[in-house]
Order: structure tokens, then C-alpha cells, then sequence
């Protein structure tokens, strides 16, 4: 057993020793809801020809068909492949989702998540893409027949990770529901978190505004049925199961995984490969650096989340760093966040009056990031101009970019604001709101040493705090900020996991829809 020294800032400065539970797992197998298996029974009634099967191959005469295996275990749609699509009878939100499914040569099918939002089924092997999101594990296009063009949003996978027509392929995809507040009104949109594609992490973090082409549906609603599109050529599925989403991605800044021991982009990766977290949210230092993180992250299947970096409002100051663009090629296909705070000599930290200087570099910043898919998320600071969660919204309002939120940071809210409503301060950042920064901290600190500490540690409320975020509907991921904690980075992040596996039960969600849990295996 792990112990910790916390300060707690009460009436007097006190030490508390923290005990540590094991790190927990989240076990997405207790709650498996299996789709496929011995017969339909999981899907409503209009199947049209689909058959369960025990197996699918191509057809020896004919490369574009399948011929099915008397049997079960798959689902197989019918002899040409032209049917009706498939309909879960039961309705999610959030879910986990394995899929695997066998295409024949140019075939082309879907799975639709609330029967709205499409990650494509297609004959991808050893093909050009014709326009973003019609390959294989691409999330497909939305359509508007007012715009030009009329096809929008669509994204292709980073990589074409495509097996040959008559192969069985899979997918493991987490996806995010959109939330409504108790008036209807949508203040978050359905987002894919993740998207595997044979072993190949291909999507991370992808918002989606509205239903894809060919959805089911035109609108949004909290729950939805699961999809399987059967009419646009043969298909076959087996070991399709879902199950909570779990809670949002939790990863670390950089500012807690660095200490004399991990120095290193590589020795900082595998860290958190290690402790189980997702991926990293380091500082900019220019596109070699960031080059080595990547390939880093890349070879171990982590994601960078966000980048710290700035602007200065200042007349004739630099605005930014001018290889930020070069950085952005880089960053393409990946939705990283950039993390922009802002700075002047000129103007008092909060001032209005370096609204419209910051506007106009931010509106070229994000359009610049636009053209290759990359975000920016403000990022409110103590003491610099840009310093509180109001400033940041307000810049994001009067900048009305797509790609451009704001970030909450909870140690430089505490520093800053008198105020200890946390729920007013989100439900109004809601519209914006791309990341959330936490980390243990004392209430009524006053200091960095009380404002920042590992997150089994302090007296501020996080499970209430999660709670919050949860009923507000914020779905994105979640940072630790870890500046100037000191000591074995190792340990303050293992305790801080713990601490999280432990708060983030509030954020679980609703799991009676997938049955009685199962013995983890």
C-alpha cells in the first residue's frame, strides 16, 4: 500500500497520509451485450434477407459476392447484398463497440451509431480515396444540398488500415452521444472518442454537428438503435457487441510526467502506457520535438490530446510561433487541440479593450488550423491577459470559429475567482467547452503549492465536480495538471489514476441496458 503526504489548507495548514487503492480498470467485458450470435432475436423485426450464418467467403465464381456457411454465430446479408438495414431493438447512447465484419470486392456497407452517425464499411484494399470518410473506418460525410459542395465533415481514418474483399476485419470504436439540457436544446455534439481499425487507432476525438449522409434519422436525440446498412452490397458481421463507454479519456499534461527519471518524449510514453493513460497534453517546442513525440505516442498507441502554446496581443509583438503551420501539417487527421493562452504588456490581465487584436490573430490562427483539421481551445491563465474561464468565452464568442473552444482549468479558476460555483461557470462554458483541466487542490488555497497537488489528494469536492461536468453533458476529455508537484513523476501519477478510477465512477453512465455484469475475465 502507496501513501501520500496531501497538504490540506482548513483553518490552519495541516498533513494528512492518504491511503491509495489499486489502480482499477475499467472492465468494458463485465457488461458485453452481445448483437450477434445463434439467430436475430437482438433486432427488430423487419430483417429482410438477412440470415444468421456459421461463416462468409467470397463466392469462387464471383469475388463481388459472399456465399454463406449454414450455421451461427454471423449474420450475412442475403444472396446479392441488397436488403434492408438492420435495427437494434434495444436503444444507446454512449458505447463501446466491437464490430467484425467481411466485405466482398467493391462492396460498401455502414454501422450506424443511434442509427445517425456512420463509421464506413467499404472495399478499401489497396485504394485511392475518392472523397474524406468513403474508405474503410472513415466517419462518412454529412450532406446539405444548399452547400457547395454539398457533402461536409467527412473525415478519413489516418491511415488506410484495410485487409483484401473475403477477409474478416474489425473495428473498436467508443462513441459519445450528443446531450440535450431539460429544455431540448443540444449544448453538446455527438463525438467519436476513438475509432480502432484492425489494431490501428485510425480516429480520435471527432465531433460530429448532425446526422451523417443516409442516416436513419435527420435529428438528434439522446438514445438511438445501432445500425447495420444491408442494401448497399454484401456484408457479413459476427462478434458484434456493446457496452458502457466508461468514463472520459483522463490523460496527463506533460507538466506531470516530466522528472529526472523521464526526460524523454519516449520515457514519458511508456509512463503512460503503463499507468493506463490515454495519451499526453505536452508544451509546444517546435515541430522537431513535437516530430519525436508523435512518433513516441504513435508506436504505442497513444494520443496526443493538445499542445500548450500562445499569442501576444501586443502591437508589433510576434503574434505567434510562426512554425505553429508547419506544426499543423503535422498534426493533420489527428484532432489534436492547440492550447492557446494569451499574453500582453499592454493590457491588464482581463481588459476588454485587447479583445479585438486577440480576435484577429485567433480568427487567423483558426482558420489556418481549419485547413488541416486541427482545433484550438483557449487556455485561461492566471496573471497573464487571457486569465480567467469568462475571458476565454467571451474571445470564443467574438470569434466565431467552428474550431475554436475554450478550455477549463480548475487550479487557475481557484486562483483566481472568489467564487466557488463550478456549476454556473460550466453550464455557461458548455457551448464552447473542448477540455477540462483538474487535479487535486484545497478549496480555499492560495498558492500553487494548495492549488495543484496529485488528485488523491486536497479538499476540494472532485467526485461533486465530476458530477457537474456530467450533468452539464460534457462528454471531451479530461487533463491532469500536474505544474510543480515535485517528487517521482512514476508515483504522482499512479496515485492520481487511482484517485481517478475511484472519482470517475460518477461518470459511468447508466449501465443496466446492457444486462447483469459478467465476471471480469
Amino acid at each position: 500500500m502507496l501513501n501520500c503526504i496531501c497538504s490540506i489548507a482548513a483553518t490552519a495548514m495541516a498533513f494528512v497520509v492518504c491511503a491509495v487503492p489499486a489502480v482499477g480498470k475499467d472492465c468494458a467485458q463485465c457488461h458485453q451485450l452481445q448483437l450477434t450470435g445463434d439467430d436475430l432475436s437482438a433486432w427488430r423485426d423487419n430483417t429482410g434477407q438477412w440470415s444468421a450464418v456459421r461463416d462468409a467467403t467470397l463466392a469462387p465464381d464471383n469475388e463481388k459476392l459472399l456465399v454463406a456457411e449454414p450455421g451461427a454465430g454471423a449474420l450475412v446479408n442475403g444472396p446479392t447484398g441488397k436488403t434492408a438495414n438492420l435495427f437494434s431493438k434495444q436503444e444507446f447512447g454512449d458505447v463501446r463497440a466491437h464490430v467484425e465484419f467481411m466485405v466482398s470486392k467493391d462492396s460498401n456497407s455502414g454501422v450506424y451509431f443511434m442509427g445517425r452517425y456512420e463509421v464506413q464499411v467499404f472495399d478499401s484494399w489497396q485504394k485511392n480515396s475518392e472523397y474524406p470518410g468513403i474508405e474503410c473506418g472513415g466517419i462518412y460525410e454529412r450532406w446539405d444540398e444548399n452547400r457547395d459542395p454539398k457533402g461536409f465533415e467527412g473525415h478519413s481514418p489516418r491511415v488506410n488500415a484495410s485487409k483484401p474483399p473475403g477477409q474478416w476485419q474489425t473495428f473498436d470504436i467508443v462513441f459519445r452521444g450528443p446531450r440535450f439540457d431539460k429544455s431540448g436544446r443540444k449544448v453538446a455534439n455527438a463525438r467519436f472518442e476513438k475509432v480502432v481499425y484492425n489494431g490501428t487507432l485510425v480516429h480520435s476525438d471527432i465531433e460530429l454537428t448532425g446526422p451523417t449522409r443516409a442516416a436513419a434519422y435527420d435529428d438528434e436525440k439522446p438514445l438511438g438503435p445501432l445500425m447495420l446498412q444491408g442494401d448497399h452490397g454484401p456484408v457479413a458481421y459476427r462478434n458484434l457487441w456493446v457496452a458502457p463507454a466508461g468514463p472520459n479519456p483522463f490523460f496527463a499534461m506533460d507538466t506531470a510526467t516530466k522528472d529526472p527519471n523521464h526526460t524523454t518524449a519516449g520515457q514519458q510514453a511508456q509512463m503512460l502506457k503503463e499507468l493506463g493513460y490515454p495519451g499526453i497534453g505536452p508544451g509546444y517546442a517546435g515541430a522537431g520535438p513535437l516530430t519525436e513525440m508523435l512518433k513516441e505516442l504513435d508506436s504505442r498507441d497513444l494520443q496526443l490530446f493538445a499542445i500548450y502554446t500562445g499569442i501576444n496581443i501586443d502591437s508589433g509583438a510576434q503574434p505567434y510561433d510562426p512554425s505553429l503551420k508547419e506544426a499543423m501539417n503535422l498534426l493533420e487527421g489527428r484532432n489534436t487541440i492547440l492550447w492557446v493562452f494569451a499574453q500582453s504588456k499592454e493590457h491588464e490581465p482581463s481588459t476588454p479593450q485587447g479583445d479585438a487584436r486577440a480576435v484577429e490573430i485567433l480568427r487567423e490562427l483558426a482558420d489556418a488550423a481549419a485547413e488541416h483539421k486541427v482545433r484550438i481551445s483557449l487556455y485561461h491563465h492566471n496573471a497573464f491577459w487571457l486569465e480567467t474561464i469568462e475571458d476565454a468565452v467571451r474571445i470564443a464568442e467574438k470569434s466565431d470559429r467552428p474550431n475554436l473552444g475554450v478550455t477549463f482549468n480548475l487550479c487557475h479558476w481557484l486562483r483566481v475567482s472568489e467564487s466557488r460555483d463550478a456549476r454556473t461557470v460550466i453550464e455557461k462554458a458548455m457551448p464552447h467547452l473542448s477540455v477540462v483541466n483538474i487535479n487535486g487542490a484545497d478549496t480555499s488555497g492560495k498558492d500553487w503549492k494548495t492549488l495543484i497537488q496529485t488528485l488523491d489528494c486536497g479538499t476540494f469536492d472532485m467526485r461533486g465536480f465530476l458530477e457537474i461536468l456530467r450533468d452539464a453533458g460534457y462528454t471531451g476529455p479530461i487533463g491532469f495538471q500536474g505544474y510543480g508537484i515535485g517528487g517521482d513523476a512514476y508515483d504522482n501519477l499512479k496515485r492520481t489514476m487511482a484517485a481517478w478510477e475511484k472519482h470517475a465512477q460518477v461518470l459511468r453512465g447508466d449501465v443496466k441496458g446492457f444486462g447483469e455484469p459478467k465476471k471480469a475475465p
